[in-house]
C-alpha cells in the first residue's frame, strides 16, 4: 500500500468539510486506502499468472459458455462502482481453458479503473489470445452507481455491451445461438 494514500483520503475528508479526527473517522483514511487497493488489485495481476498453464488439449469444437459471472468494477470517471454480470463464450480449436480461468480473467480486468465498453473488449481479447479460439463472445450487463446515485439518478438503468470476435462476428447463426443460450434473444 502506498504510504501516502491514507493521507490523501484524510485530505478528501477535510475537503468535504469533515473532521478526520472525530471518533467515527479516525481509521477511515487507512480503511479507505486498503479498500481501494483491494478494489483495484487487477493491476497486480497478469494473464499468464491467471491462466497458469490451465489450457488442455480437447477435440471439442463446439461453443463453450460460462454465463452469469458476477463482476464488480469502478468507473474511471467517478470512481463509483458498477456491478453486473458477464457472459463469455469461445469456440475451441484444439484446446480448452480451465473453467475458473474464464471468471478469473473477468475479475482481473474488472478490478481496474475501467469503463464497461473497454472491459468487455479486454476480456474478449484476452480469451482470444489465450485460447486461439475460432471465435469469442462477451456480453456484460451492469448497473452503474454514477448513473444511479448522482447525475440523472436513473435507478432502473442497465448498460449492456458486447464484443464478438471471429465466428461470433462472422456468423449470424453462431451469434444468435450464443445470445439464445444466455437468454438474450428469443
Amino acid at each position: 500500500m502506498t504510504l501516502s494514500l491514507p493521507h490523501h483520503y484524510r485530505e478528501i475528508l477535510k475537503g468535504l468539510g469533515e473532521d478526520p479526527q472525530r471518533e467515527g473517522l479516525l481509521d477511515t483514511p487507512k480503511r479507505a486506502a486498503k479498500a481501494m487497493q483491494y478494489l483495484c488489485h487487477g493491476y497486480g495481476q497478469n494473464l499468464e499468472e491467471i491462466v497458469n498453464g490451465a489450457l488442455f488439449a480437447s477435440d471439442n469444437d463446439e461453443m463453450v459458455i460460462l454465463k452469469d459471472i458476477e463482476l464488480y468494477s469502478l468507473c474511471e470517471h467517478h470512481l463509483l462502482p458498477f456491478i453486473g454480470k458477464a457472459h463469455v463464450a469461445y469456440i475451441p480449436t484444439g484446446k480448452v481453458l480451465g473453467l475458473s480461468k474464464l471468471a478469473r480473467i473477468v475479475d482481473m480486468f474488472a478490478r481496474r479503473l475501467q469503463i464497461q465498453e473497454n472491459l468487455t473488449r479486454q476480456i474478449a481479447d484476452a480469451i482470444q489470445d489465450v485460447t486461439q479460439a475460432a471465435g469469442v463472445a462477451v456480453v456484460i450487463e451492469a448497473r452503474h452507481m454514477c448513473m444511479m446515485m448522482r447525475g440523472v439518478e436513473k435507478q432502473n438503468s442497465t448498460m449492456n455491451t458486447s464484443v464478438m470476435l471471429g465466428a461470433f462476428r462472422e456468423s449470424n447463426t453462431t451469434r444468435m445461438e450464443f445470445l439464445q443460450l444466455i437468454g438474450r434473444s428469443k
